[in-house]
């Protein structure tokens, strides 16, 4: 993330609320570990961070969280008709959050606190 755009707190508050984390087998009909949510942190405030709003998100929806929290250790780019998929491709990508369920699983777990600050 670039924190000159987005603070670590504004990205996990986005992130919580527009993913399902309580699925440990992946999101919604993406399915393996390629697929599962995580949480990484560079520095023991992002770790502190991290786990303040986890624990949050679990008390917001009642119930245990199935996202880990690690140490981040090493990153690629995913490949490059991922990178801003949304953009490039906005029919193919509004298909897949009607018809893959993200939309209403997010919308169903998060009610009115789903999708804050995303024009989705």
């Amino acid at each position: 993330y670039d924190d000159t755009k987005v603070s670590y707190e504004e990205l996990l508050d986005t992130f919580w609320r527009t993913v399902d984390p309580t699925d440990a087998g992946g999101q919604f009909c993406d399915r393996g570990h390629a697929y599962s949510t995580a949480i990484y942190y560079r520095n023991e405030s992002e770790r502190k961070l991290a786990v303040a709003t986890k624990k949050k998100a679990a008390d917001d929806l009642k119930t245990e969280l199935a996202t880990p929290i690690v140490a981040a250790s090493f990153w690629t780019d995913s490949e490059g008709y991922h990178q801003n998929y949304y953009k490039k491709n906005p029919v193919r990508y509004g298909y897949y959050r009607t018809a893959c369920g993200r939309n209403a699983r997010v919308k169903s777990l998060w009610g009115k606190m789903a999708y804050p600050r995303v024009n989705h």
